[in-house]
């Protein structure tokens, strides 16, 4: 593929200073397509400050090259003022509507005219997988001007409550305590106990996950398309956790396939 300029802008969608992303977009009007896809992404990394954003630059940057809008999104973690749950979870929710205002409003006129806001793309890895599911079921995959028609769940943390029956220690300080004091709260927050969403959940996963177990992923596509959710499951073979954000990995090869860039 060949690569191209690339116009990166920083967008706030709220007023605190872990809300807002970054837009990525091609910079030249002769390396866009006539139609480009909007892909949000949210990054991973437990939940907390000690990752941001900017471990999915690379990966912005080729989808951009590729003729995607890309939106790569910050959220209050845990670890800082106002973050946990669900103010995690609804810093997603709110980047994601920011599309109808903020982010468009920031575009150049020839992008925005060229964008289908119908094919609104959510990806998310690890623990951002959790809150890309989670946010669009909130929207029930639409937002005022915009549909979202696939979510891609990477490596991600789909099953809060097998998680906090274990104490695994980053679901329990995102929750804000053991699972036993509020089960409530994380069957609420956990994508395996939500209802279907209009659109297509693609699940992705390494063989050779050792921080999640591609087990939990393909339990959690047997729960849900019982009930009648849109999803599928690829496992990708020879690849771990952290290959989705390497732009060389089969697992983001994987991931562009499935967004159709």
């Amino acid at each position: 593929m060949k690569r191209c300029a690339v116009h990166r802008s920083r967008v706030h969608y709220a007023d605190g200073p872990s809300q807002f992303g970054h837009l990525y977009h091609a910079a030249d009007q002769a390396d866009r397509p006539e139609v480009m896809r909007p892909i949000v992404l949210v990054h991973g990394g437990y939940w907390t400050t000690e990752f941001a954003l900017t471990i999915e630059t690379a990966i912005a940057r080729q989808y951009a090259e590729r003729g995607a809008l890309v939106w790569n999104i910050e959220y209050r973690r845990v670890g800082e003022e106002g973050g946990g749950w669900p103010n995690t979870g609804r810093d997603v929710v709110a980047a994601i509507g920011a599309l109808d205002g903020p982010v468009r409003a920031g575009l150049d006129p020839d992008v925005a005219a060229r964008v289908d806001w119908d094919a609104v793309a959510v990806v998310g890895h690890s623990a951002g997988g959790q809150l890309a599911v989670w946010a669009s079921a909130q929207l029930g995959a639409r937002t005022a001007t915009t549909r979202i028609d696939t979510v891609v769940a990477q490596a991600a943390a789909l099953d809060l409550v097998a998680a906090g029956r274990v104490a695994r220690p980053s679901v329990v300080n995102l929750l804000g305590g053991p699972y036993e004091s509020r089960p409530e709260r994380y069957r609420s927050a956990s994508p395996v106990d939500l209802e279907p969403i209009d659109a297509h959940i693609v699940v992705i996963h390494g063989d050779k996950d050792t921080a999640i177990a591609v087990e939990h992923s393909r339990e959690y596509v047997r729960r849900v398309a019982e009930r009648g959710q849109s999803v599928e499951l690829i496992v990708v073979g020879e690849e771990g956790h952290d290959a989705f954000v390497d732009p060389r990995s089969a697992c983001n090869r994987r991931t562009i396939r499935a967004l159709g860039l």
